[in-house]
């Protein structure tokens, strides 16, 4: 059953171009510990050897095995209420995490599920946090957060939920980047198109 959904979610990544194949990573929380791909596992063809369990809060003989985004889905799990943490880079979405600082989707399907998607970076204004701390940190009030230059990390209560929001921002940001490229003026009109409607 687990595997299973961690299949489909990353079959769905990956035809969609939301992963390459081998990176990002999935993860479903159990009590105490939690279910996260392998390192160097594709998610496109997952297989459950792919499959790693281990704590939340400590080591053991797996954890090696573990994704390297491991410390990053422990983090979340201590500090959110997810249940399910989907890591994908997408492409239009990490583009846009070099300009802005939070993105805003003006497509409606975006608007509907998204309110604004904070883009953390590591800064000297960090105040000492880590990079796994500013990002539990946005996911405490969001359910989806843009590392700059890297990727999107969405949690919910299912593996489906978080891939489900992923997949809604890479839609509003492609959109968004289209805007951006075809200069000021088009995205005046779209956001006049977007009041009357």
């Amino acid at each position: 059953m687990i595997l299973t959904q961690f299949q489909s979610i990353g079959r769905a990544l990956s035809t969609r171009g939301l992963v390459s194949s081998h990176s990002g990573n999935l993860s479903v929380r159990l009590g105490e510990r939690l279910i996260i791909t392998k390192r160097g596992s594709m998610l496109g063809s997952l297989e459950e050897h792919d499959l790693v369990e281990t704590g939340i809060d400590r080591n053991d003989r797996h954890t090696p095995l573990a994704s390297t985004e491991l410390n990053t889905h422990r983090a979340i799990y201590q500090r959110t209420p997810g249940m399910a943490v989907v890591h994908a880079h997408c492409p239009h979405t990490v583009a846009l995490s070099f300009t802005e600082k939070v993105i805003v989707p003006r497509d409606l399907e975006g608007m509907g599920v998204l309110q604004k998607v904070p883009v953390v970076r590591l800064s000297a204004s960090s105040g000492g946090k880590t990079l796994e701390d500013l990002i539990s940190d946005a996911l405490s009030e969001s359910r989806i957060v843009v590392v700059e230059g890297h990727g999107t990390f969405a949690i919910g209560q299912l593996l489906e939920e978080a891939c489900h929001v992923t997949t809604a921002l890479e839609e509003s940001c492609h959109i968004l980047y289209l805007l951006k490229a075809s200069g000021p003026r088009a995205a005046v009109r779209g956001s006049g198109a977007r009041l009357r409607s």
